[in-house]
């Protein structure tokens, strides 16, 4: 260990480095960001089956890249210097050197940004700073912020929130629901309190003959064919919810509903290079299977943050985004759901996540969208941290790494 200090130490002057994986420590090189070869990039447009590469393809990069000064990407993130404009540089390098010898899992990228810059990027494994990541249940995030900028413009309240999904959707027979579905809320929808329950069978049903849920027999299938609605099966249960809300906004907005993400979402951010697949119900999936850029994931982080703004214009409701990444449900084990010894007091706003990260003897809170396989945006107002995570196959140590290496990085 002595060794990898003394050889970070020698670094300080490098810009970029790299691993292979197998050495003692980090070497210098003056490569750009990895980029996807020509067969590997994927065809960024909607509703196009013939994509010509999926995730698994991607081939392993030889070598971590590992950047403590990020290049400018004229994609609107200020970048700055690991070590200069804030945070230890070789505490970081130290956790970079371990995530490239793979000691933590199969990590792709890892990238923070500090105070209003871009500070450290890396990238592992199937990392590309051109291509768009798997988000996994990241998405639910970004399905949460659609309806958010749907009520920044207009077509909807936050007074909306307390009324029920199935005012808003006029092609359901609201006769066949089980009793106290119609009553089930937006608000309820974004905090995964509906009450719903679906059997495995009847899921399986679901995905079995696509044309039972096509546009709002989606919602009217599962208003029918859930377990009876109590208030004990309205506590926090992390399953149906954006499906919903997505449901909403399409009915809503003017429009089309992936024009609007593209233009009044992403596009707003200078979002471009994303993919953003079709669900059976035929709208744009609003659990999973969209995929962006680690660069972008740390764009949503921002909007997160400033409460819906970003550069000056208010993108999302500020109301709503406030209401989001606050703790409005308390989730219960903390091992379940993305715990560790240095993680507590879990809970849930409209599906971002929030917990306590301890470090010594304070403890920081902070507010994350996480996905399955290893992907976070992680935000720490008191320190101004937001910290973007792309991964498969990891289980959710994330939050525990954060509070035992990251932090120390951060605080003073």
């Amino acid at each position: 260990m002595t060794r990898v200090k003394n050889k970070l130490l020698l670094l300080f002057i490098v810009c970029s480095f790299c691993s292979t994986g197998n050495e003692s420590g980090l070497k210098p090189t003056k490569q750009p960001a990895p980029t996807a070869s020509a067969d590997e990039a994927i065809i960024q447009h909607w509703r196009q089956p013939e994509i010509k590469r999926e995730f698994w393809d991607i081939s392993l990069l030889p070598q971590a890249f590992i950047d403590v000064k990020p290049a400018p990407g004229g994609d609107g993130l200020v970048v700055g210097e690991l070590g200069v404009d804030g945070g230890k540089k070789a505490t970081i390098l130290a956790l970079a050197d371990e995530l490239a010898k793979g000691r933590h899992g199969n990590f792709d990228s890892l990238l923070i940004h500090h105070k209003g810059k871009l500070l450290f990027e890396s990238y592992y494994m199937r990392g590309r700073v051109d291509l768009s990541h798997p988000q996994s249940s990241v998405t639910k995030a970004y399905t949460g912020m659609l309806l958010g900028r749907a009520i920044q413009l207009g077509y909807l309240s936050m007074d909306d929130l307390d009324k029920p999904v199935a005012g808003f959707l006029n092609k359901l027979d609201a006769a066949k629901f089980v009793d106290g579905a119609n009553q089930i809320t937006l608000h309820q929808a974004l905090t995964m309190t509906t009450g719903l329950r679906i059997s495995d069978v009847t899921r399986k049903s679901m995905f079995e003959n696509p044309s039972l849920v096509k546009g709002q027999k989606e919602i009217q299938f599962l208003f029918e064919n859930s377990a009876a609605i109590t208030p004990e099966s309205k506590s926090f249960y992390y399953d149906i919810g954006p499906q919903l809300i997505m449901q909403v906004v399409e009915v809503v907005i003017p429009g089309n509903i992936e024009t609007f993400i593209k233009t009044e979402l992403l596009g707003q951010l200078d979002i471009t290079n994303f993919d953003w697949k079709t669900a059976p119900s035929g709208l744009p999936e609003s659990i999973w299977r969209s995929s962006l850029t680690s660069r972008d994931m740390i764009k949503m982080g921002i909007l997160a943050a400033n409460k819906g703004k970003w550069k000056g214009k208010q993108i999302i409701d500020r109301d709503f985004m406030t209401r989001s990444t606050s703790k409005l449900i308390t989730t219960g084990d903390d091992e379940v759901f993305g715990g560790g010894k240095d993680v507590s007091n879990q809970g849930y706003g409209y599906y971002w996540w929030s917990s306590d990260l301890q470090y010594k003897n304070k403890k920081y809170s902070s507010v994350s969208a996480q996905g399955g396989g290893g992907i976070y945006i992680i935000l720490i107002e008191e320190l101004d941290l937001i910290i973007a995570v792309t991964a498969h196959h990891v289980d959710h140590a994330t939050q525990q790494i954060v509070a035992e290496r990251i932090l120390p990085a951060f605080v003073n």
